[in-house]
């Protein structure tokens, strides 16, 4: 396994060896470049929900109603900004927090 520097850089490289490759106009380059910043803004982004997501299910794990609800309430407002952003699918961020929400309650019960 690479280190994590070295393979981040072997990514880079790969994609920029891609990009000069596939891209023959100065259009088509820079589209390149920016699908690049993109598609790495948009991993970030989807790991911080899943970060969100896994601190809410501990929660639920530990059948603690009161750290569970204060996740969820920290998860939904960054749930519902990546729907908005196209980041995740609006229906899949409806689900999600639904089935939590469900969950959530029945640990109050």
């Amino acid at each position: 396994m690479l280190n994590p520097l070295l393979q981040s850089t072997f990514i880079f490289l790969s994609v920029f060896i891609k990009e000069i490759r596939v891209a023959n106009t100065a259009q088509a380059r820079k589209r390149a470049r920016q699908n690049t910043k993109r598609r790495q803004n948009s991993a970030s982004q989807r790991s911080m929900v899943r970060t969100y997501l896994k601190r809410v299910d501990a929660a639920i794990e530990a059948k603690d109603y009161d750290a569970a609800t204060e996740a969820y309430n920290r998860a939904v407002p960054v749930i519902d900004r990546m729907a908005d952003k196209g980041i995740i699918h609006k229906n899949k961020a409806a689900r999600r927090k639904s089935r939590l929400n469900k969950t959530i309650k029945g640990l109050q019960a």
